[in-house]
């Protein structure tokens, strides 16, 4: 299968003359090839070079930076839906992470002249810093509609070889990310605290000043977000952040009010140092997890994974809270996921007098019957269902009724993505206060928190 759409360059001399006399300069052929033998054709908008990677898509209408350096894509070459990238720039004080993670980069269309105040460079010239192949020119429609089709796979990127037989001889050379701990790749390297002064001035503007710190919080770095440590610091946490496999006996020894757990890239099942850790740790101290965090949680409670046919990527993934009832909008990035049942039977008299497994595994059947689940765990009691993902029915979220510890599949700090998922922040610092009902606030509410405009700035808006 071979995608020509805009791409050829090298076949139309009078194209290649147009564009060089726009912003996009004298165009360099690019090509991407998939595992299954599919094609497309391209023009290079990053560095020189291939990349090999899991190529998958990403939904999101803004935060092209965040995605960029979100450590949670190390491994992956990211297909962006929406058709414009980078016309508002980068501004370097938005980054997730110091570098960038992922392979590599495909768009339909790369803007070089960013309009914005808080821009610092473009996204061709950030990609070509950080060595990231990216292509333009695909019919990311036709990309997308393949990979929903066909399943996330390993995919090539390269502006040095055209020749799709050798490209497709790379691909089934390449290894998968199935088995691999990624994790470790993106972790820090030693402890180190995460203060107020850390967060970014340029947000200033925004952001509320953080809440005084309150809270002593150990948070595991499987690829955390700058952004996720960031909401932790204004919800008042004292933060110390410490490698993916810290031992637990250490973190104990620090006394912490909580232990907050990562989001992180890849196969979860292959970063066992963590998720035994995790399993000292439920019981003894307060736990929040989200996404790889989620994860850890779900494995340390003996849960078994699978991998989704193409994940959930992007900032707006709706998921139904079964607790409040509401639908909350979320920040994705995840090709994994927890297979509910494997973490017991259910409890009836718990579970709407439901005493079976929905058959098909489609947890949207306890959506329609407004009842939020609870089954029998061997390890820690019983564990409560509290979000499930509307679109596929996959397991969004669970709480440990036993233990102090609940965890989310997805990302609640809103970069890039909606902020209804904020309440979690304000949920753990419940937790560790002692409140049993810590699950039940007003997402309406939280979701604004935080925030300011002073009415000098709204006049002026």
């Amino acid at each position: 299968m071979q995608h020509n759409a805009g791409a050829t360059t090298a076949e139309q001399p009078l194209a290649e003359r147009i564009l060089s006399q726009t912003t996009k300069g004298t165009p360099r052929p690019c090509m991407l090839v998939l595992a299954d033998g599919a094609v497309f054709y391209g023009r290079a908008c990053g560095a020189q070079g291939e990349a090999t990677g899991e190529i998958c898509f990403n939904t999101s209408l803004e935060g092209y930076l965040e995605v960029l350096t979100d450590p949670s894509y190390a491994g992956q070459i990211i297909t962006m839906t929406y058709p414009q990238i980078g016309n508002y720039g980068v501004n370097l004080e938005d980054v997730q992470s110091a570098k960038p993670a992922l392979r590599g980069m495909v768009v339909h269309d790369m803007c070089r002249t960013p309009h914005n105040w808080r821009s610092d460079m473009s996204v061709p010239e950030f990609l070509e810093k950080h060595g990231i192949v990216a292509i333009e020119g695909v019919d990311t429609r036709a990309l997308t509609r393949h990979i929903r089709d066909f399943g996330a796979q390993t995919a090539i990127i390269s502006t040095e070889d055209l020749d799709p037989a050798s490209l497709k001889a790379k691909v089934d050379a390449a290894p998968s990310i199935v088995g691999i701990n990624l994790a470790r790749t993106v972790s820090c390297d030693e402890p180190h605290s995460f203060a107020a002064d850390a967060l970014p001035a340029s947000q200033a503007f925004a952001v509320a000043a953080p809440a005084e710190p309150r809270y002593k919080v150990v948070a595991y770095d499987c690829g955390a977000k700058l952004s996720i440590l960031q909401n932790l610091v204004r919800a008042g946490a004292e933060l110390t952040v410490v490698p993916w496999n810290t031992p637990a006996a250490d973190v104990l020894a620090m006394s912490p009010d909580g232990v907050f757990l990562s989001n992180g890239p890849g196969d979860p099942d292959a970063v066992e140092e963590t998720y035994t850790q995790v399993k000292q740790l439920i019981g003894k101290v307060p736990v929040f997890g989200i996404c790889l965090g989620h994860q850890m949680v779900s494995l340390a409670c003996g849960g078994k994974m699978e991998k989704l046919k193409f994940g959930h990527r992007g900032g707006n993934q709706p998921v139904m809270n079964l607790i409040s009832g509401r639908v909350e909008i979320t920040a994705q990035n995840h090709g994994f996921g927890l297979i509910f049942p494997s973490l017991g039977d259910l409890i009836p008299e718990l579970s709407g007098g439901v005493s079976e497994h929905p058959a098909d595994g489609d947890l949207r059947f306890w959506v329609e019957k407004h009842v939020a689940p609870v089954v029998r765990n061997d390890a820690f009691g019983r564990i409560r269902l509290t979000h499930v993902n509307l679109n596929d029915g996959t397991c969004e979220g669970i709480q440990l009724l036993d233990q102090p510890c609940f965890c989310v599949q997805y990302h609640p700090e809103a970069s890039p993505g909606p902020t209804d998922a904020h309440y979690l922040f304000t949920a753990f610092t419940r937790l560790m206060d002692g409140d049993p009902d810590y699950l039940n606030i007003d997402i309406s509410k939280d979701r604004l928190a935080g925030w300011h405009f002073s009415s000098e700035e709204v006049a002026h808006a």
